[in-house]
């Protein structure tokens, strides 16, 4: 994809960003964009008057409106930053890059692959960043994690697990694959660099008819990666860990841990020497490499910054978003498939 070009707004050094969507996560970006140096937080949206209320005295200097064309028609404004619904993300994003406007939509980029393309295609056309807030790829354990395994320290990667369990929020409008697994799978294909050719997922619908609360994906790539994914908002365990394993060592990322995120193990099966065909295992040193207390917020959101003033495309960009959108289809599909014909939640 062709590298996005340097705002000519950023000229004076000032990037000035526009925040469309002020609900659960849309405060938390205006206010890592707010505290960014040369970042000017010139706009917020919403439709809703109680939340253009409750945080207007957090941001004096910045303008509230209820339309979101305001922010469209300001020819200063170098970016529009989308925390809205997920069904708006498509549509939203492709009118802030016809106007011209850098853009960051939260994840996942669109709800088929289709509207997913129609915004990569609107981003090259524009010759503007366009970013998904896939925010575990600017987590520094996750780096960490990505950087290990590209030394080849671990060997070739043989399968990827992950769980996002928790007694979570129960949403209406998108089930536990969308609502969770954007955030693994966009980890796994990340830390894979393919994508998969084999896809399957079950699930169960318990406390809303047609929506899963608990869902189990498997994935199969070429090069011999398998990869698996527990995801579930109604579970007494709180995680948010994946382990990776390779030909040479193991290690797993818990983002749950304060100070061990990142654990390495000397673990696996080494030949006999003695013999031909036989193997014994090894336990050999555990060690947890010195992670970053940096908020992968505030890293994700400096990035969107850097890419809009050096013209560089962003770690997670269109064609990434993208691909978490064709796997999430495709493992939407296999739900569709396998869900039982009973509709209604089933009785406590």
């Amino acid at each position: 994809m062709t590298p996005p070009s340097a705002d000519s707004h950023t000229a004076d050094g000032l990037v000035r960003v526009g925040v469309a969507g002020l609900g659960y996560w849309g405060p938390n970006l205006a206010r890592n964009f707010d505290a960014l140096a040369g970042v000017e937080l010139s706009w917020c949206c919403d439709s809703d008057e109680a939340s253009r209320e409750r945080l207007a005295p957090l941001f004096r200097g910045t303008r509230f409106t209820a339309s979101f064309d305001d922010l469209l028609a300001d020819e200063t404004l170098d970016a529009i930053v989308l925390a809205t619904p997920v069904p708006t993300h498509a549509e939203l994003a492709c009118r802030v890059l016809a106007a011209g406007k850098h853009c960051f939509v939260e994840k996942p980029l669109a709800l088929t692959s289709a509207d997913a393309q129609a915004v990569v295609d609107a981003a090259r056309d524009a010759g503007k960043a366009l970013m998904v807030g896939h925010l575990l790829e600017y987590h520094p354990g996750v780096r960490l994690l990505k950087e290990t395994l590209d030394s080849g320290e671990l060997g070739q990667a043989r399968y990827i697990y992950g769980n996002r369990l928790n007694l979570g929020q129960l949403r209406s409008e998108e089930n536990a694959l969308w609502s969770l697994g954007a955030h693994d799978v966009s980890v796994v294909l990340a830390l894979a660099g393919e994508e998969p050719t084999e896809l399957a997922a079950r699930g169960e619908c318990y406390m809303q008819p047609g929506i899963e609360d608990v869902v189990f994906a498997f994935m199969r790539f070429p090069s011999g990666l398998a990869a698996h994914l527990h995801l579930s908002w109604l579970d007494p365990h709180k995680e948010r860990r994946f382990t990776v394993v390779g030909s040479k060592r193991m290690a797993t990322f818990d983002d749950m841990e304060l100070e061990r995120k990142l654990t390495i193990y000397d673990k696996g099966f080494d030949e006999r020497a003695d013999s031909y065909g036989e193997y014994i295992t090894r336990a050999g040193d555990i060690r947890c490499p010195r992670v970053p207390n940096t908020e992968p917020l505030r890293l994700e959101c400096e990035h969107f910054i850097d890419c809009i003033r050096e013209g560089r495309t962003p770690r997670s960009d269109g064609e990434s978003g993208l691909r978490v959108v064709r796997v999430l289809e495709s493992l939407q599909r296999e739900l569709d498939r396998s869900r039982r014909s009973l509709q209604s939640p089933v009785p406590g």
